[in-house]
């Protein structure tokens, strides 16, 4: 019963954010989600509906390090994966969307990631 209430509050707390930030075509959207074993991470334009670059703990882009960082280590590597990835396509600004996590631990170490490799937000 709690986890309902729990994934509940965050739900809310995403639409309070969803209603304010939006992504464009010249600033797209990084979403965050973070689940019990994974996190992952995508920029989306909102002005065409489309996922542009997505990555996570699951995909292969940081499978370069032999062994398979975990925690805020593999959170950060999610988000230099993902500004290697905008670079590529010539995105250099977006805008930051917790989806209703708190910004703290993983959430943060993405967006630290992302900064690191170039990204401005």
């Amino acid at each position: 019963m709690a986890r309902d209430y729990r994934r509940a509050a965050r739900i809310g707390r995403k639409e309070r954010v969803r209603k304010i930030v939006r992504g464009t075509d010249a600033r797209p959207r990084i979403c965050v989600f973070r689940s019990n074993k994974h996190i992952y991470a995508q920029v989306i334009s909102d002005e065409k509906g489309a996922t542009l670059v997505a990555a996570s703990t699951l995909s292969g882009g940081g499978a370069a390090v032999a062994k398979k960082p975990k925690g805020l280590e593999a959170a950060k590597q999610v988000g230099l994966v993902l500004a290697q990835k905008c670079q590529e396509k010539n995105i250099t600004r977006v805008i930051f969307d917790r989806n209703g996590f708190q910004f703290h631990g993983q959430v943060k170490a993405v967006a630290d990631g992302a900064r690191a490799g170039g990204l401005e937000f």
